[in-house]
């Protein structure tokens, strides 16, 4: 990809960078309740990663 990166590009790319972000912490007691122990990757929807899956950005 170009070292220079048109604006526009660069948002979609933020995005979906930011989609791949774990969920707050305040999440897991608010949908599954206070004594439930999970991990936050597990709300996240997107889960992809830069060497598994390529996006088409």
């Amino acid at each position: 990809m170009a070292t220079n990166k048109h604006p526009s590009r660069k948002q979609r790319l933020a995005k979906l960078n930011r989609q791949t972000k774990w969920a707050p912490f305040w999440v897991i007691p608010k949908k599954f309740g206070v004594g439930r122990r999970i991990h936050p990757g597990r709300v996240t929807t997107t889960k992809r990663s830069w060497r598994r899956t390529k996006t088409k950005a």
